[in-house]
């Protein structure tokens, strides 16, 4: 089978997006799938606004159109609904090639928080993005639930998995862990305003709360 993968989140940027699909695409290649990429760094990009460390590419539409064209996918992958994703989007529809799409952020509430607008003016774009898509990829049940209750339905539950031989619930406590107060709750992430790490900081539980990562927001934070 031949697959195209259509995404504005590509590497150097580093973020769950990025880590989860060139996971899969490893997997994929492994197991005999044909697979081609479209990717921001295949165009002329500008920063996003808000995030400067990631770029979207400026009027993708003919070029990912002449590489889907010439990859000839019998399924395409669209992972986010950047300029790219609405660019796959519309040559699937125009041409009848099944496509599925992922979500992947919650970009209304990153919309709302960066524009200061009520995050129900950006559903609708959502629901229109994923509407004709044969399956809309969710990490959990939960999301799978809140995206029914916004009219985005055909979800399909796409959980993330972990490597055992790394995450393990017995080893060697890191020594910058061993004498703090316990128990120590963890946040591993990007650090960005959208993540609302004030609520997990701010919460009342005892033992020691650290946040590992970062993003736009690591200096704020570290004040």
């Amino acid at each position: 089978m031949r697959i195209s993968i259509a995404t504005d989140a590509w590497f150097p940027q580093v973020n769950g997006v990025v880590r989860s699909l060139s996971t899969t695409v490893s997997i994929l290649l492994e197991r005999g799938f044909e697979v081609d990429l479209i990717t921001p760094d295949q165009f002329l990009t500008v920063p996003m606004p808000g995030y400067r460390e990631i770029r979207l590419a400026v009027a993708p539409r003919f070029g990912a159109r002449r590489a889907l064209k010439a990859f000839r996918p019998d399924v395409v992958h669209i992972v986010t609904e950047g300029p790219i994703g609405w660019s796959a989007r519309a040559w699937c529809m125009a041409h009848g090639v099944p496509f599925t799409t992922a979500f992947h952020t919650r970009f209304p509430d990153y919309a709302a928080v960066r524009t200061g607008l009520s995050v129900d003016r950006f559903w609708p774009i959502m629901r229109r993005f994923h509407q004709p898509s044969h399956a809309v990829m969710v990490s959990t049940p939960r999301l799978a639930d809140e995206l029914r209750e916004r009219r985005i339905k055909a979800t399909r539950l796409w959980t993330r998995g972990i490597d055992r031989r790394i995450f393990c619930p017995v080893g060697a406590v890191h020594p910058a862990l061993a004498l703090l107060p316990k128990p120590i709750l963890l946040s591993v992430g990007r650090v960005s305003i959208e993540k609302n790490l004030d609520a997990f900081l701010k919460a009342a539980m005892q033992g020691t709360k650290i946040v590992v990562g970062d993003g736009p927001a690591l200096a704020l934070m570290r004040c």
